[in-house]
């Protein structure tokens, strides 16, 4: 790695750890933009991945993910909670950037000095989430924010990826959106560990939540015991009772000594970077990208290759 590159990844990464917000607007941007400096970013955060409590928000398009993750910074603000909060929108066919759908609605939490909001474009990635989700969250982490809140864009039933990262994963419903008549089919509503009805004030929510738990009775063990929480993400009602439901899974979650926070289910760096690799067809080459997955320096070493090849944007 170039010197100049390394000295300038080391400072950014430590205005990033003494929580200059502006410094970690700027990692966010190189992290998401990959690159050499942004890869190097990205080695230098991953030390801090599994160290906050991570609630990840999903659900189909109209379902009111971005109401809903507003309403609760609004609790967790009341609790004196400090939150951070990365939403993944649809990217626009014009500009290939995002639609800042959550920054409208969530603007005047963006004056909070203890919430730090960032709108990213899934730039076609499956998934629900952007390819450097894994090191756009390590760089909040770094920063000290211990409660990070994790938005997909509308998800289908097989954008599933945000519950390898979350250590909570709501799936957000909403009367009239037909997820009723999906829900004993695989997909989406099987990663939740928390099932909410939004807009339970409109009809047919009371007829939605039925619905979901009549289909948690067909599952056996822990997956029978989800709860199902009806909340107007508009009115604040059930909101409370959604946020204790939330505070119960992270604390079922935490292990080890009180103040400790478990490494979350595949944090690796080796499958961060692969996930961002391109499909091969070349058995040489797919089987570098599998070594790659275990071995840190070697996923370190692609990405610095992969960085050194990147075009300029002309931007």
């Amino acid at each position: 790695m170039d010197d100049g590159i390394a000295r300038r990844a080391d400072r950014i990464a430590e205005a990033v750890r003494r929580g200059e917000p502006a410094a970690l607007g700027r990692a966010l941007s190189l992290v998401e933009g990959g690159g050499a400096l942004g890869n190097a970013l990205s080695a230098r955060f991953r030390d801090s991945a599994g160290s906050a409590r991570l609630v990840g928000v999903t659900g189909p398009p109209g379902s009111g993910k971005s109401t809903l993750v507003d309403a609760l910074i609004g609790e967790w603000r009341s609790r004196e909670k400090r939150v951070a909060v990365l939403a993944v929108d649809p990217v626009s066919p014009r500009t290939g950037g995002a639609v800042l759908g959550d920054r409208t609605r969530m603007g005047e939490r963006s004056l909070d000095d203890d919430v730090f909001i960032r709108s990213v474009s899934a730039r076609g990635h499956l998934g629900g989430l952007c390819a450097a989700a894994r090191g756009m969250v390590a760089a909040m982490e770094a920063a000290g924010w211990d409660l990070i809140v994790l938005e997909t864009v509308g998800a289908g039933q097989s954008e599933t990826e945000v519950a390898e990262i979350a250590d909570c994963t709501l799936v957000v419903s909403a009367p009239g959106l037909g997820d009723e008549l999906q829900a004993i089919k695989a997909g989406i509503l099987e990663i939740g560990n928390i099932l909410v009805v939004n807009k339970c004030d409109r009809p047919g929510a009371g007829e939605t939540a039925r619905d979901l738990s009549a289909m948690l009775k067909l599952r056996q063990g822990e997956a029978a015991r989800v709860p199902v929480v009806q909340v107007s993400a508009t009115t604040g009602e059930g909101i409370g009772t959604l946020a204790a439901e939330i505070d119960t899974r992270l604390a079922a979650t935490r292990r080890g000594p009180p103040g400790t926070v478990p490494a979350r289910p595949s944090p690796d760096f080796g499958g961060y970077v692969c996930a961002g690799l391109p499909d091969t067809e070349d058995p040489a080459l797919a089987a570098l990208f599998r070594r790659a997955a275990s071995d840190p320096e070697l996923a370190q070493r692609l990405l610095e290759l992969a960085g050194s090849q990147k075009k300029p944007s002309g931007r």
